[in-house]
C-alpha cells in the first residue's frame, strides 16, 4: 500500500509537470555532454524528470539488493551455527550420560 501511494504521488508530480511544460511552447537549446539541441520546454522536462526517477530507482534498486544479499548471507552464516551449536550441545549432553 505504501508503495502505491508513493508511485501515485509521483505520478501526479510527473502530470503536473507535463501539464506546467505543455503551456510553455518555447524552444530552448539545452547543451548537453557531447551535443547541443533544440527542444521544446516541455519535452525537455518531461524527459529530464524520467530520466531522473529511473536513474534514482536504479541506484535505490542497487542498494536494495547489496542488502538483500547481505541478509541472506547472514541468515545462512546464522543457520550454520545453529546447527553446530545443537550439535555441540547434544555430543556434550551424551558424553555427561556416559561418565555417570
Amino acid at each position: 500500500m505504501k508503495y502505491l501511494l508513493i508511485f501515485l504521488v509521483v505520478l501526479v508530480i510527473f502530470i503536473i509537470s507535463v501539464t506546467l511544460g505543455a503551456h510553455n511552447d518555447q524552444t530552448v537549446t539545452f547543451n548537453y555532454l557531447l551535443a547541443q539541441g533544440e527542444f521544446r520546454i516541455s519535452t525537455l522536462l518531461a524527459s529530464l524528470f524520467g530520466v531522473g526517477f529511473l536513474l534514482g530507482w536504479a541506484i535505490c534498486g542497487l542498494f536494495w539488493l547489496r542488502v538483500r544479499v547481505s541478509l541472506a548471507h547472514a541468515q545462512r552464516k546464522l543457520k550454520r551455527l545453529q546447527a553446530q551449536n545443537e550439535q555441540a550441545s547434544t555430543a556434550s549432553t551424551v558424553t555427561v550420560g556416559r561418565q555417570d
